[in-house]
């Protein structure tokens, strides 16, 4: 099983956070965010990660990461994405370094307050396909929406103005290798962009997308900049219950 962390975008929703920096670079609480999704897939058994990120801040990634040891990382490697081609393309670039793996996709803004581990081994599990994690929000109209039908998922719509449920689909995504074939057929939407929500329904149309609700808190860390003060703060007093819990012990 590989990992992608995608870590592009112009961050314009964090501006003027964002003016000098790519946003996964932005201190979240006492580290730069793009640490909290490398620890997520490490803590989930993956040793094998690419990053793709993109825009003037690329060759920040590499002075601040390395070769990704410090993470206990076999294998880090890097790519970059050349302009704003949605979160499908990016995936995309990825196809050489996933080769015939599995792999989980994860945005570098997302933070998750628990493992995902249980999660991907129900995906080593599956026979191929998808799988997506989702969370209730009480704004689904900035998301991907999942329809769900007890714990099938019926359909997802991406931002739509009603929509069919609470559930988001938040930024962690497992694909088999076949995903590069599904996107090397997506059409770009009316922003340009080739959409993960058209990747997903890809699976979905085929019966091969799986998914979970997610426990514990997730933050979409650059949504905005009130989505970035609440992400430090829920890392805030995650790292502080933690320290107190080990002080205790």
């Amino acid at each position: 099983m590989k990992g992608v962390i995608l870590a592009g975008g112009l961050g314009t929703r964090l501006r003027p956070l964002t003016n000098i920096t790519n946003k996964h670079l932005l201190p979240l609480y006492d580290k730069p965010m793009i640490f909290y999704p490398i620890q997520t897939l490490v803590s989930a058994g993956i040793s094998e990660v690419m990053i793709v990120t993109g825009g003037n801040s690329a060759g920040d990634f590499l002075r601040l990461l390395g070769d990704g040891s410090q993470f206990g990382l076999r294998i880090l490697n890097y790519a970059y994405q050349v302009r704003e081609g949605g979160i499908a393309e990016a995936i995309g670039l990825t196809r050489a370094f996933v080769g015939g793996d599995r792999f989980v996709v994860i945005l570098g803004d997302n933070v998750l307050e628990g493992s995902i581990r249980k999660h991907v081994e129900a995906f080593e599990r599956q026979p191929g396909g998808a799988r997506i994690l989702l969370k209730e929000v009480p704004n689904p109209r900035d998301y991907g929406v999942a329809e769900l039908d007890g714990s099938r998922v019926v359909s997802i719509q991406e931002k739509p103005a009603v929509p069919r449920s609470n559930y988001a689909v938040i930024g962690v995504y497992m694909y088999d290798e076949f995903a590069f074939d599904f996107i090397s057929r997506l059409e770009p939407s009316d922003r340009g962009e080739l959409e993960v929500t058209d990747l997903n329904n890809a699976y979905l149309e085929r019966g091969l997308l799986q998914a979970d609700i997610l426990e514990g808190w997730w933050s979409d860390a650059g949504s905005s900049i009130d989505g970035y003060l609440e992400a430090n703060m829920k890392v805030a007093g995650m790292v502080r219950r933690a320290s107190s819990e080990r002080r205790v012990e």
